[in-house]
């Protein structure tokens, strides 16, 4: 079967408690959530107006972006991105929804606009600058999964390196029981083709099958979360462990194993 890889050039991680990818590490090691983590992310890339105003998944999806992109070394403006969300802004949605049904004519023109799926994408790449290709995906429980296959096919497609941003906020109102999610969570990852010193790679196939209950300790603490199943991935990465598997859909599984170039197993 066909598989894909790449070496994870840089790492952004954020939820409740662990405002980053080195505190997300110290969280798998020994239990340990960050003192005084912010409540919320407050991503540098937007002024500080657009920073109060722009939805809790717009601002984790850019913090989680910009770190990823710091640890890879790499210029933003420069990079294909695939932004991968199962619900994008569900609180939006609801808020619509509720004003179309109510009292249509007061519907606000600012919070529409960050109703789009792609609204995240938007920002990023107005705020950097960049003109390369970016990408909106969702697929319900596989969206992680298959935002992953996506980045690692436009590397296999002659891209160098691309951004892949993975994010969910909370749901609410009716949309709640019918698609529930709780706090903020994303996770970004910078992939190119070429091995980079000190850097894992990852390589992946798509299998039949279905992923096992994840139950490491990302995936326990941010379990309420529409992204929780790219978890137990974030989770071998902070451990140094060899792999996960990810639902990519029905009866589909996603491969992902993890290994140093360097090492004589690799």
């Amino acid at each position: 079967m066909t598989t894909l890889s790449a070496t994870i050039e840089g790492i952004g991680f954020w939820s409740e408690g662990l405002p980053d990818w080195d505190a997300a590490c110290a969280f798998v090691r020994d239990g340990t959530l960050a003192a005084d983590a912010p409540r919320r992310p407050a991503p540098q890339l937007l002024a500080p107006n657009e920073r109060r105003r722009a939805p809790g998944t717009v601002a984790v999806a850019l913090e989680v972006a910009q770190q990823a992109c710091r640890a890879a070394g790499r210029d933003p403006a420069t990079l294909p991105s695939v932004f991968a969300s199962m619900h994008g802004e569900l609180a939006i949605t609801d808020y619509m929804c509720a004003t179309l049904a109510d009292q249509p004519a007061t519907i606000s023109p600012t919070r529409f606009h960050n109703s789009v799926h792609n609204a995240a994408a938007g920002y990023w790449t107005i705020g950097t600058g960049a003109m390369a290709p970016a990408t909106a995906i969702s697929a319900f429980h596989a969206t992680f999964a298959q935002g992953l296959l996506e980045a690692l096919v436009q590397l296999a497609a002659g891209e160098e390196a691309v951004l892949l941003v993975a994010y969910d906020g909370a749901s609410t109102g009716p949309l709640a029981n019918v698609s529930p999610s709780t706090g903020l969570l994303g996770a970004a990852m910078v992939l190119s083709r070429t091995e980079r010193e000190g850097a894992r790679r990852i390589q992946v196939m798509l299998a039949d099958g279905m992923p096992t209950p994840p139950d490491g300790p990302l995936a326990m603490h941010a379990r309420a979360n529409a992204m929780a199943p790219m978890l137990p991935l974030f989770d071998s990465l902070a451990a140094g462990d060899p792999g996960a598997a990810l639902d990519a859909g029905r009866n589909r599984l996603l491969r992902a194993t993890l290994f140093d170039p360097e090492s004589p197993h690799g």
